[in-house]
């Protein structure tokens, strides 16, 4: 009895030795603030636009010719009539498959640009746990309940990794992207 008395206050001063070895970060800050995603926001924004402008002609282009059928119908011969019709049906079909087939590409470039990313924090986060000497590093997205008096805040110790400046915040970030889509608004426009 006394020997499993021994081996459980042995577990006990364990467990309450490494409970200063865990850590937490906020894995989504450090991603959305790293400089590097600032060029991937204008690449993807990038295609965005283009694949808005592709999307504007397809529309603008299946317009014109719905106007035109609509006044000219009743001219026309039954032949050219269908031959028409077939013409906007095959429009439209093109207007969804492109719907369709940007969304995942957009999805697929932002993934592709995201990832190294996503590994340089991830890897800039192992290793500030490693030289710390940490058993886990917990994410505050993920986390239901950390007591903060238990856990050590690799954030700060990840921004200067990942050089992100001290003054950048989420909130200085989503501002710049607001005052960046009112500009690009601003000339659309005119």
């Amino acid at each position: 009895m006394k020997k499993l008395f021994v081996i459980a206050l042995a577990a006990l001063a364990t467990l309450t030795a490494s409970a200063q070895t865990f850590g937490r970060v906020n894995f989504q800050e450090l991603l959305m603030l790293a400089p590097e995603m600032d060029a991937a926001r204008e690449a993807i924004a990038a295609s965005q636009k283009e694949a808005e402008e592709t999307y504007s002609a397809m529309v603008e282009e299946y317009q014109g010719k719905l106007t035109q059928y609509q006044q000219k119908q009743a001219t026309w011969t039954a032949a050219i009539r269908e031959s028409k019709e077939r013409e906007l049906m095959e429009i439209q079909n093109r207007i969804q498959e492109f719907q369709q087939s940007i969304s995942q590409e957009l999805q697929q470039q932002q993934n592709q640009l995201t990832a190294p990313i996503q590994e340089k924090v991830s890897k800039a986060i192992t290793d500030i746990a490693k030289a710390k000497g940490l058993t886990a590093v917990f994410d505050l997205s993920q986390a239901l309940y950390l007591d903060e008096t238990k856990v050590i805040d690799l954030t700060p110790d990840a921004r200067k990794a990942l050089n992100i400046p001290a003054d950048r915040t989420i909130e200085s970030l989503q501002a710049e992207l607001q005052a960046q889509a009112e500009a690009a608004q601003a000339p659309a426009a005119k």
